[in-house]
């Protein structure tokens, strides 16, 4: 196989194409990029069934297939070897996702996740980053809904405060203010993975604790804890815990450290889901913060997902507010079609391959903000359906 990475047989390779969410992923690509734009391949542990959803997906015969199976070391390598990126949507990670990342830093190729586990992200942080600095490998973590919109929405804000005021804004709050989709199979197994790894390993629940988890080496200002409901005055409505949270104020943390701290050392984000004004907000908000979302016996099952109707209809709107020190604000928004789990999450993990293909930045264990920054901002206005914009 050529070391070199513009010769190698495939642009991105989408791992666990037979997937609930690797098929939206195929079905994307497929149908957004056609045979004349990138060149890829679908790999999975069966031939048959991948093989079967090419052509569910109307994906053409000659699709290339791949079979690759972490229990085949061999197989993932020679995977990693035939393309400059791998995209993977095969979790939960800390059970499936470390082979594949110890190929992809070992042939130099970047990888891109969905991963929502901070405790495995934190490993693989402290156990690859400087191999995968040697090879040029860009080992992408948090490439969905969990944490694009937010790690980006603060970077673009920040860009913005640094235009207005000269300088960034040392505190910013995340809020969203709707969201309409489903929830996964796999999203639920990962909650519990994660959960179980705790329990078998309590020190490791302090990585989970901290904002700054992926941080190594450096810890901020006190973080506001989020985690019961308030009022906030500025913006009029209730707020209410935001169960992703834990994973993307952890990234957003991380994306600062690794700018070399472009929102200060002293910067303070908390991420909420604003609810309303008066009594009815103060319920919902209530309402939200004793009500799991997941982890409940009722959690589908892995490889289930929302419905295309679901899927196709969903949507989400965030606010990103950046508060100066004089009392000046700057409110940004980022809102996107489509389900914010699957139906935009399986454009944003696409793009993020692709975008990381086009990348010339150098490797290591990075965010989608650290390493693309606007220029994945550009690619989700463009192809994904996703808004970036100012709003006062």
């Amino acid at each position: 196989m050529p070391t070199d990475r513009a010769a190698r047989p495939y642009d991105i390779v989408i791992y666990g194409a037979t997937g609930y969410t690797g098929r939206l992923v195929a079905e994307y690509l497929n149908s957004h990029y056609g045979q004349s734009g990138p060149k890829w391949a679908m790999a999975g542990r069966s031939a048959a069934k991948l093989a079967e959803i090419r052509d569910l997906i109307g994906a053409p015969a000659d699709t290339p297939l791949i079979v690759a199976d972490i229990a085949d070391p061999a197989s993932v390598r020679a995977m990693a070897e035939s393309t400059r990126s791998i995209v993977t949507t095969v979790g939960p990670y800390q059970l499936y996702g470390e082979p594949v990342v110890a190929a992809c830093v070992e042939a130099g190729t970047d990888y891109a996740d969905l991963c929502g586990e901070p405790v495995w992200m934190r490993q693989m942080i402290d156990k690859y980053d400087a191999a995968a600095k040697a090879s040029g490998a860009r080992i992408c973590f948090s490439c969905g809904f969990d944490s694009i919109p937010f790690d980006l929405g603060v970077l673009m804000l920040q860009k913005e405060a640094v235009a207005r005021f000269g300088k960034p804004a040392p505190r910013v709050k995340g809020r969203v203010r709707d969201t309409k989709g489903g929830v996964s199979g796999g999203t639920a197994a990962s909650l519990k993975a994660t959960l179980a790894a705790i329990a078998k390993e309590p020190a490791l629940g302090q990585i989970m604790a901290s904002p700054f988890g992926l941080t190594p080496g450096f810890e901020g200002p006190p973080q506001p804890p989020a985690d019961k409901p308030l009022y906030d005055e500025s913006l009029g409505s209730w707020q209410a815990p935001f169960v992703m949270a834990v994973i993307n104020v952890k990234n957003v943390h991380r994306t600062n450290q690794l700018l070399g701290f472009p929102f200060g050392e002293d910067f303070v984000y908390d991420e909420m889901i604003l609810t309303g004004p008066g009594e009815q907000g103060e319920q919902i908000a209530n309402y939200v913060a004793s009500t799991p979302m997941i982890g409940t016996p009722n959690d589908p099952l892995p490889g289930e997902g929302p419905s295309k109707d679901v899927r196709d209809n969903g949507s989400y709107d965030l606010l990103f507010v950046g508060e100066m020190p004089d009392g000046q604000a700057i409110h940004y928004g980022v809102k996107g079609r489509y389900d914010p789990g699957y139906g935009s999450t399986s454009r944003m993990l696409t793009e993020t391959g692709l975008g990381l293909v086009e990348s010339d930045v150098a490797g290591g264990v990075g965010t989608p903000g650290a390493f693309l920054g606007e220029a994945l901002v550009k690619r989700l206005r463009e192809h994904a359906e996703i808004t970036f914009e100012v709003e006062n």
